[in-house]
């Protein structure tokens, strides 16, 4: 439901700019977008010149990446990681944070062992995680704006927020709204990310096979270090 309004919500920012700028400098020429959307990212790609498969979970997601300009140059998957073709891309990226989506250590371990297999020896896998010492949540749980938009479909008023659960150990559990104006009618989605810390992330991607483990701050070619508000990370397989 919520993924016919993320375009209204979400736009081009720096850190698009970020990834297309490493993947220019790993040369590499066939990528994998998984957890790509609604194809904001997976399109630019295809736009500039690289091989590119959209994959996502939320058919809903593809439906509307599908529908853009320049779609047709993308192949689309509906599906997740396990559906990445083995030893084929010369780079996977995550953007958008959807590494914190998976919240249990099963789910991560998974999503790392599909990729180190889907790429090319040689190959890159680059994606962000926010820093939990920079207890992002904390701002979350202050923002108190409601949004307005618009029906894709029907063009009536919408009016979005974000109501928060909180934080459990490490997991932190909000729910994002929309509100039909019109008809009154509210609906929901449940959304769940997990702060792993720096050493964590970087142990995982080590113990799946990765020979290079390097992370940028805050979408800069500047190491990262435990001040940053955002890793990148870009491991070599």
């Amino acid at each position: 439901m919520i993924a016919y309004y993320y375009d209204q919500l979400h736009t081009w920012g720096k850190e698009d700019d970020f990834f297309m700028e490493l993947l220019q400098l790993t040369k590499a020429k066939k990528i994998a977008d998984l957890g790509c959307g609604t194809g904001r990212v997976t399109i630019e790609l295809a736009k500039a010149g690289y091989e590119v498969t959209g994959i996502d979970p939320n058919e809903e997601a593809v439906l509307r990446a599908q529908n853009k300009a320049h779609a047709e140059s993308v192949s689309w998957i509906v599906g997740d990681s396990q559906d990445l073709t083995v030893n084929s891309y010369d780079a996977v990226i995550m953007t958008a944070n959807v590494a914190q989506v998976f919240i249990s250590e099963e789910s991560w371990n998974r999503v790392l062992q599909d990729v180190f297999k889907a790429l090319k020896p040689g190959g890159y896998f680059i994606f962000d995680a926010r820093n939990p010492q920079a207890k992002v949540w904390e701002e979350w749980q202050k923002d108190e704006t409601v949004d307005e938009l618009q029906d894709v479909h029907t063009g009536d008023p919408l009016l979005y927020w974000d109501e928060y659960e909180g934080l459990d150990r490490n997991v932190f559990t909000f729910y994002e709204k929309i509100k039909n104006v019109n008809t009154d009618i509210t609906y929901e989605a449940k959304v769940q990310l997990i702060f792993r810390s720096f050493e964590e992330i970087s142990s995982s991607l080590k113990e799946a096979g990765f020979s290079t483990v390097d992370a940028y701050e805050d979408f800069k070619l500047q190491p990262a270090t435990n001040q940053a508000k955002s890793y990148v990370f870009h491991c070599i397989k």
